[in-house]
């Protein structure tokens, strides 16, 4: 093969011969006791899709609240040490309240921290405790374990960067995200109404606008 072969990137291809999508469905995790993995999960209230038995194969599938990617384990699916997947990312709107969720349902979970440089992270010991200074989206986390320690990052995000989402289609996967949306708009509409100095009567429109906007990372009313 010559230097010029091995130059070529993959990714330099026409993208517009690409068709259809390509979506992210499942991942798996290694766990050593199906059922106890099962029962955990279950309890955070993630859905099961199957939980497939033949002869000594066992295959379970789950998908947390609002997620479009699901979870699979079982027995003899993955060459994976138990415990060996770390730093799944779960996406919520309101850290504190996920935080206070799993508490109840009796998870050992950290302390919402945030990083002090970039990477942190993932490096416990380099956790700063609390939530980002300016709560901004991306900048808080927590974080939790399932029995076996495969290890959970939680990230709240509540608007997203520019181009990371489809500009056509606006949706909330949950009515948790739906009600974190109305309440940041209901907060930054109070402002726009001390702004003005009277009543805003076409808040409907405002809110929509707002809530739309901050979904797909683009200039929020003001």
């Amino acid at each position: 093969m010559s230097t010029a072969e091995t130059d070529v990137h993959p990714t330099t291809h026409d993208v517009s011969v690409v068709s259809g999508d390509m979506k992210l469905e499942v991942v798996v995790i290694p766990v050593s006791d199906v059922d106890r993995a099962r029962d955990f999960y279950v309890n955070l209230d993630w859905r099961v899709d199957a939980d497939i038995h033949r002869d000594d194969f066992r295959l379970v599938q789950l998908t947390p609240p609002g997620s479009e990617c699901s979870v699979q384990f079982g027995t003899d699916i993955t060459p994976a040490a138990p415990g060996s997947a770390q730093w799944i990312y779960l996406v919520v709107s309101d850290i504190e309240s996920a935080r206070e969720d799993l508490v109840a349902r009796g998870v050992e979970v950290s302390e919402v921290f945030h990083e002090g440089i970039l990477g942190d992270r993932f490096h416990k010991n380099a956790w700063v405790a609390g939530p980002a200074a300016d709560r901004g989206s991306y900048g808080s986390y927590i974080s939790f374990s399932d029995p076996d320690g495969n290890t959970w990052l939680v990230q709240e995000i509540t608007k997203r960067f520019p181009g990371r989402l489809d500009p056509t289609t606006t949706a909330f996967t949950s009515a948790t995200d739906l009600e974190g949306a109305l309440r940041r708009a209901s907060a930054a509409h109070g402002e726009h109404e001390r702004r003005l100095g009277q009543p805003d009567p076409n808040w409907p429109k405002w809110y929509a606008t707002y809530m739309i906007a901050e979904q797909k990372g683009g200039e929020l009313p003001s």
